[in-house]
């Protein structure tokens, strides 16, 4: 049974943000110019929205450009930020609250809003649709298609219906090729594809290694009188820093007396043994964070990877056929700890882009230079090239001398210093040996505040049909036992925070087991294998997490 095809002007890999944007974009200025424009969105997750994750404070500055009357249009923006309060969390039970001149001033939230930003795409999906997109939830775009020449042609999906040893089963359905004059690949952090285009055509030559964080999240339901609509707390330090790790924690009061909060763990930890789950769980047992949580109910969990090496890690982001936009690219300002409104940028400047190249004809170019020049012209670039230097500061001089510098970075020089500080060691090649590092003891659960990660998995409501070739490869079976485990207590056990890997004992011995049904699309074990043997492929449409309203 041969694949069938379909034509389109432009097709879209990714509902999230930056492709949704994207494609509102392309369908505004086509209509200002009365022209007929295709454009197509894919997104693997089962609706839109599904595999959405973000803490999220969202910054309406790209919004505003793309919706200028989002607030009449009912945009779900629900909760303006009213505080902001900022800890450094001193021990397992003492924090001092840092005053605002103490703070990054790109950090102050004033103007932005706590919002699901799984909510947020869904609205953008409706507008997208209205303006006469079409968007296909449940279509996994598994396989670049190339030219002759070497351009981009399009993506063809992923097959359904083929059994775990390979072959196909009753209920087979052949994949789909989505063929376009230009492709936009908007997959998020750590793209399946972004990252094979990024190797294809060299887009990282003289660029940092891009760097990445794990973002843990939990929703709570919280009784009224702790809840505090419109709050926003972020804190650093403790536990992350007590096993010589770097990142940050967030706690959102929502609507509903809910709350968002989470950890995110940056992934050039050195600890072998650290498990960013478990300092999550520790946490929400700090009294800054227990005085909310106490006598409320979990609902909602999930985690997702974060690209967060900013403006050093760009890689270029066109080629023939083709842009990469969003998180695919890694647009996040890690300054701000935000994404979505810089990746709502560069949809809506590819979108341009493309208009003005499919406006050409024949004569328009295969690939979107114009793309870059536009990106360069923009506050997105201005943005970006600010806090270029956070990255550096952070990993090179360590939590209290990095977190000054970015002070002195931002607040007085406004990221302008006259040099450049590059982070050049890859994330996975971070990892002391298991034997050097130190052992943290996690405390068990207490199943009220702390939890184990199965149940918590179980919160995500993931899902994938088991009868299935695994999407978790392994490019050589022998490295998890014969490598990892001896140098590294195989960190995969650990760093992931689904339960997918584990050391099984049994009668024939250890084997690497490999639990895929548990996958929530993180892409954590892609990114910080040390071995680089894990590489993370599209299973069939439709699986992985369900998040409501992450």
């Amino acid at each position: 049974m041969e694949r069938e095809s379909m034509e389109f002007d432009v097709v879209i890999v990714g509902a999230g943000p930056a492709g949704l944007s994207a494609a509102c974009r392309i369908m505004q200025l086509a209509q200002e110019q009365e022209r007929e424009v295709t454009v197509c969105v894919v997104e693997k997750g089962s609706e839109v929205g599904a595999h959405i994750l973000s803490g999220a404070v969202l910054e309406p500055r790209a919004l505003a450009e793309l919706f200028p009357d989002w607030k009449d249009m009912g945009a779900p923006l629900p909760t303006a930020v009213t505080e902001d309060r900022f800890f450094f969390y001193t021990s397992a039970q003492k924090a001092i609250k840092l005053p605002n001149f103490m703070i990054p001033k790109p950090t102050h939230n004033e103007g932005n809003y706590i919002v699901s930003m799984g909510n947020v795409c869904r609205w953008l999906a409706e507008q997208a649709e209205n303006l006469g997109v079409e968007v296909y939830p449940g279509f996994a775009a598994a396989e670049v298609l190339f030219h002759a020449d070497g351009g981009v042609k399009g993506i063809a999906t992923g097959d359904m219906g083929i059994a775990a040893d390979g072959e196909k089963k009753a209920s087979y359905t052949p994949g789909m090729e989505l063929h376009a004059k230009y492709t936009l690949f908007a997959e998020g952090c750590r793209g399946h594809l972004g990252k094979q285009l990024i190797r294809q055509f060299s887009l990282d030559q003289d660029k940092d290694p891009q760097h990445y964080g794990i973002g843990i999240k939990e929703i709570w339901e919280i009784p009224a009188d702790q809840h505090r609509e419109g709050l926003v707390v972020h804190g650093l330090g403790w536990p992350l820093q007590e096993n010589g790790a770097s990142g940050g924690a967030f706690l959102y009061h929502a609507e509903n007396n809910q709350v968002y909060l989470g950890l995110i763990t940056d992934l050039n930890y050195s600890n072998p043994h650290l498990n960013p789950f478990a300092e999550f769980q520790r946490w929400k047992h700090h009294p800054e964070t227990l005085k909310y949580l106490e006598g409320g109910s979990r609902i909602g969990y999930g985690a997702r990877a974060i690209s967060k090496g900013g403006f050093n890690s760009l890689p270029k982001m066109h080629f023939p056929g083709g842009l990469l936009i969003g998180c695919d690219a890694g647009t996040l300002n890690a300054v701000k700890i935000k994404g979505n409104h810089t990746a709502m940028k560069s949809g809506m400047l590819a979108a341009e882009a493309v208009v003005e190249a499919l406006a050409e004809g024949e004569s328009a170019p295969a690939d979107l230079a114009s793309f870059a020049d536009k990106v360069q012209n923009s506050w997105l670039h201005e943005e970006l090239y600010t806090t270029r230097n956070f990255s550096g500061f952070m990993h090179k001089f360590g939590f209290l001398v990095g977190s000054a510098m970015v002070w002195i970075d931002q607040n007085i020089f406004g990221g302008k210093l006259p040099f450049t500080l590059n982070d050049a060691v890859p994330d996975y090649a971070t990892l002391k040996l298991a034997s050097a590092s130190n052992k943290p003891a996690y405390p068990k659960p207490d199943n009220k505040i702390s939890f184990d990660r199965l149940s918590s998995v179980f919160l995500s409501n993931t899902n994938h049909e088991e009868d299935q070739p695994c999407h978790l490869t392994l490019i050589d079976p022998d490295v998890p036992l014969e490598k990892n485990l001896p140098q590294y207590d195989e960190p995969a056990q650990r760093y992931c925070p689904a339960g997918v890997y584990e050391i099984v004992e049994d009668a024939k011995g250890q084997r690497f087991q490999i639990n895929a049904q548990n996958c929530v699309h993180c892409k954590t074990c892609d990114i910080k294998d040390p071995a680089q043997n894990i590489v993370w492929v599209t299973p069939e449409g439709f699986g992985g997490p369900n998040y409501p309203n992450m």
